[in-house]
């Protein structure tokens, strides 16, 4: 259940553990190793541009700062907090700091491509395999590769997101259902997102038709999502497996903040300057700023 203040708002459809996936018919013929750092992954990437000149390990989203907020997460940042009655902010902290410098270099060496998320840029990257890996989350399988890449099922494998010394996951994304406060069917909502979230047919039917790889969060459900996925894309690789131990790594202590779209929208702003002399850090300390101006004006207490 999504809760907050001691009322449950939400149920929860899905959960969306980061990790890795790869070209692995790439990675094998030039002798590159699925990284299981960041360090890893930018020798990895090194590599990547050494065996071809037009290809690339992976994208910084400049879009998508959800994106971002996975990837610090999973280093141990925590944007926002509470104590008492006032909100603790700090999109800059240490660990956020660390991550953006660290794409940041990626982007300055040109060892990763800078694109719209999902895009037809992107796309046609994958497709003409000038992009061999994507981090994303478990969803990206399904919406991001299975159904605009048909054509290379049995060349991507999956593997757990490269970490920064212990193994450890983010979200991003997800997925709940809610009832508005004026429907005049509560009873039978409520009773249809519990069929939709928890039934064995419902996850099955989803997954099958829509070709969807959705992690679900009733964990009795995952079984059900595993055997219902075709992992042919996958060379028969059981993804869910993969999906699975990320996450049972998956950072506590993460909280949304209040203002997520006037942070998002400044993030988005300003990463879009990446590859015209602003730098990601940068964006971090300006989306710090514009998130407690906007808390003040709402008249929230920010310590």
């Amino acid at each position: 259940m999504t809760e907050l203040g001691g009322k449950t708002w939400a149920v929860p459809l899905d959960a969306s553990p980061m990790v890795l996936y790869y070209r692995k018919d790439f990675f094998d013929a030039n002798g590159i190793t699925p990284p299981k750092t960041w360090d890893e992954y930018k020798a990895a990437a090194a590599k990547v541009k050494q065996a071809d000149p037009k290809a690339r390990i992976g994208t910084f989203f400049p879009d998508d700062p959800g994106h971002f907020a996975s990837l610090a997460w999973q280093a141990g940042g925590k944007w926002f907090g509470t104590s008492g009655d006032s909100w603790n902010v700090s999109i800059d902290d240490p660990k956020s700091k660390e991550v953006a410098e660290y794409w940041q270099g990626l982007v300055s060496d040109d060892l990763v491509r800078v694109q719209s998320a999902f895009s037809q840029e992107w796309n046609a990257s994958v497709k003409a395999g000038e992009t061999v890996s994507y981090v994303g989350a478990s969803w990206g399988a399904g919406s991001a590769l299975r159904a605009n890449q048909p054509d290379q099922a049995g060349k991507w494998a999956v593997a757990p997101i490269p970490h920064w010394g212990t193994p450890a996951s983010g979200m991003y994304g997800g997925s709940t259902f809610a009832v508005t406060k004026d429907s005049k069917k509560v009873g039978a909502a409520v009773k249809f997102i519990g069929w939709m979230t928890t039934n064995e047919q419902a996850i099955t039917t989803r997954i099958g038709i829509a070709k969807s790889t959705m992690y679900p969060a009733a964990a009795d459900m995952v079984p059900v999502a595993a055997k219902s996925f075709d992992n042919g894309f996958f060379g028969g690789q059981d993804a869910y497996s993969v999906y699975k131990d990320a996450a049972g790594t998956i950072k506590n202590g993460w909280t949304w903040g209040p203002s997520m779209f006037a942070t998002n929208g400044t993030l988005k702003d300003n990463f879009g300057t990446v590859t015209s002399g602003g730098t990601l850090t940068d964006a971090l300390g300006k989306a710090q700023k514009s998130t407690v101006d906007e808390l003040k004006k709402r008249g929230l207490n920010v310590s």
